[in-house]
């Protein structure tokens, strides 16, 4: 079934498939607003919220890879849907290290896009994505913390000392990962792509030292490191971040 009221953002650059999307979509129940390109796309997103973005490769000047890498470096959490020409699965695998959630090579069949989109949302939602941290200036608020972007540091409020914060120490890989999990909030993550956002794409790091990162991180900021409440794992994928620290649900394992 549909999900109700979800917005879908469709960028491309041939206007027959912006049409055929919008009104095949749209008769499927959701809210579509489509675009030609990298500028058009910015100005919706600073604007409105969506649920899913449906991103084209290869349009002229930024191109869809381009795009998305652009707006992860950015923080921007939204699930991306890859559409592309080219069916080479190297292709696919750089549109996923670029960020991208899902990828469907053309020609397709509007029913399995739509599959693709109804998960996608459904994922989003149960996750709660419209319910990241509270992020001001250089600060990001999670549960009992806040995470000083600026000034690189982490406090705890509400300790032993009552309602006065106290600093806990991180180190700098601790302090970068923790960055990168709090500003892609309800997005499951790859260790490969921590790597890139904690450390850069050129870092030697390996998935257990990220794993070992996480296990350390659980400990300074968990109740119960054994029963994670914000960062946890997502078996095949990697780790998610969920702010507000809602109990594990769903049958799933920490």
């Amino acid at each position: 079934m549909t999900e109700a009221l979800a917005k879908i953002l469709v960028a491309d650059d041939e206007p027959d498939l912006r049409a055929l999307l919008q009104r095949y979509l749209s008769d499927q129940g959701y809210s579509v607003r489509t675009v030609d390109g990298a500028g058009p796309l910015d100005v919706l997103l600073q604007r409105e919220r969506f649920d899913v973005l449906v991103l084209d490769v290869m349009m002229p000047g930024e191109d869809g890879l381009s795009i998305c890498r652009r707006l992860r470096a950015q923080g921007e959490t939204i699930p991306i849907l890859m559409l592309t020409a080219r069916g080479d699965p190297v292709d696919r695998i750089v549109g996923l290290e670029m960020g991208a959630d899902d990828y469907l090579p053309k020609p397709f069949n509007p029913r399995e896009l739509l599959a693709r989109i109804q998960a996608m949302v459904r994922r989003q939602r149960l996750l709660g994505a419209h319910t990241g941290p509270r992020q001001t200036g250089g600060r990001i608020d999670f549960g009992a913390f806040t995470l000083w972007l600026d000034e690189r540091r982490l406090e705890r409020h509400g300790g032993a000392d009552g309602d006065r914060a106290q600093d806990v120490p991180l180190t700098t890989g601790e302090f970068a990962l923790l960055q990168a999990l709090a500003q892609q909030p309800h997005r499951p993550l790859g260790r490969d792509r921590l790597i890139a956002l904690a450390y850069g794409p050129d870092h030697t790091a390996t998935d257990r030292s990220i794993d070992v990162q996480v296990m350390r991180l659980r400990k300074l900021i968990e109740a119960d490191p054994a029963q994670p409440r914000h960062i946890r794992t997502v078996w095949g994928v990697g780790y998610v971040f969920v702010p507000d620290g809602a109990a594990p649900g769903g049958g799933g394992k920490p």
